[in-house]
């Protein structure tokens, strides 16, 4: 096994990162995010286990991930390609994915930001 390659792309209000998964068995381990979003699979095979429920996809597939689900993608074929699609904010304009630690003090956001810590 391998790690993932991931290509990421921002664009306005939409966060996509690309997974090449170059083996079959290589993981991207149990992760969730704060928005429901799409798996989009455009070559090979994975499974998803989500809440304890294995699920094969063969591509081309669109696979519903909710948000605070803890899921994992495994590749069933080698060089499987998969994007992760998703908003970077609600429609309220709430919802930016902020480290709190990059708020200097003083400054308050336009909206709650969904903050996460990272390692």
């Amino acid at each position: 096994m391998s790690d993932v390659i991931p290509h990421i792309s921002c664009v306005k209000n939409l966060f996509v990162k690309q997974m090449l998964f170059r083996k079959a068995g290589d993981k991207e381990y149990g992760h969730a995010h704060c928005h429901d979003h799409l798996t989009l699979l455009t070559k090979g095979k994975l499974k998803i286990t989500a809440l304890g429920k294995d699920t094969d996809f063969d591509a081309p597939a669109h696979i519903y991930i909710k948000a605070d689900v803890v899921h994992e993608l495994t590749a069933l074929e080698d060089d499987t390609i998969a994007h992760c699609i998703h908003a970077l904010r609600n429609e309220d304009g709430s919802g930016d994915i902020l480290d709190p630690t990059s708020i200097p003090d003083g400054i308050t956001p336009p909206h709650e930001p969904l903050t996460r810590t990272w390692p």
